[in-house]
This record gives C-alpha cells, sequence and structure tokens, in this order.
C-alpha cells in the first residue's frame, strides 16, 4: 500500500498554502492600487471642477463695469455679507448665483485697482486686478486664479 501512495501524484497541503498565499498577496497589491486610482479620480474631478467654475466667473467678471472702487462677492452669497464691499453694478433684486451643478463649491471674487508706476496718485492707468479663490467644501483651496481688466 505504501508503494501506490507514493506513485500518486497530487498537490500538498503546503503547495496549496503557498498558492493562498501568493494570490492573497497579488490581491492585496491590486486592490491598495485600485484605491490609488480612485483617489486620483476624484482629486482630478475636484480640481477640473473648479477650474471650470473659476473661468465661468472670470469671465462674468470681466464683463461687467470697471470700478476704481475695489469690489468682492462670495458665492454662494453668505448672510451678513458687508454692502458697502459689493460692486456697483450689483444686481440686488436679481444677484448672481453659482451655476447649477456647483453644490459644495464656494467662490470668492476680488477685484482692487492696481498703481502700476507706483506714484501713489489716484489715477489707476485703467488696470484693475481681479482674484478668484474656488474652494470645496472638504478642503482648503482648490484653485486661485487673477486676471488683470483694463478700463
Amino acid at each position: 500500500m505504501l508503494r501506490s501512495m507514493r506513485n500518486e501524484k497530487g498537490y500538498t497541503l503546503i503547495e496549496v498554502m503557498i498558492a493562498l498565499a501568493l494570490l492573497g498577496v497579488i490581491a492585496v497589491a491590486f486592490l491598495g492600487a485600485l484605491a490609488t486610482a480612485s483617489n486620483a479620480l476624484i482629486v482630478t474631478d475636484k480640481q477640473t471642477t473648479a477650474e471650470s467654475l473659476a473661468r465661468t466667473e472670470m469671465e462674468y467678471a470681466k464683463k461687467q463695469p470697471y470700478s476704481v472702487a475695489p469690489w468682492s462677492y462670495e458665492l454662494p452669497l453668505p448672510g451678513g455679507w458687508p454692502e458697502e464691499s459689493l460692486p456697483e453694478w450689483w444686481d440686488h433684486d436679481n444677484p448672481h448665483t453659482l451655476p447649477s451643478g456647483y453644490d459644495g463649491y464656494t467662490v470668492s471674487v476680488n477685484a482692487s485697482r492696481l498703481d502700476p508706476e507706483n506714484d501713489g496718485y489716484d489715477s489707476d492707468d485703467g488696470l484693475q486686478k481681479i482674484t478668484i479663490i474656488v474652494k470645496h467644501f472638504d478642503d482648503n483651496d482648490v484653485i486661485t486664479m487673477e486676471v488683470y481688466k483694463t478700463s
């Protein structure tokens, strides 16, 4: 009987355990790579959405009338926003809002005059700097964009 069992071909328990351990290591590495790719996709989606929103706000701010006085606004407009900081062109009856699909994002837009000659005169030489900062509710600043506007 011993002779017949020696001729039997098959897998031992140790071979099966080694094969399962190798499969386990490969599965863990694959799931780790999948998790990393998923996180990268989420970050990229936030950045792309924030850039789209920043460009939309940049175009909106650039098409508004030129103003020497500094102005700013934030979207969505929080309660108690200081009236004196809103632009003179701001329509209080029909205020500008975030486009649909941008829930969870906030946009801060600030405009200030520039004195490129640094001469301290009231003349701003017709230049205005507009800064747009987009934030996501669970992050710090996602994107900051600056644009210069002339009168």
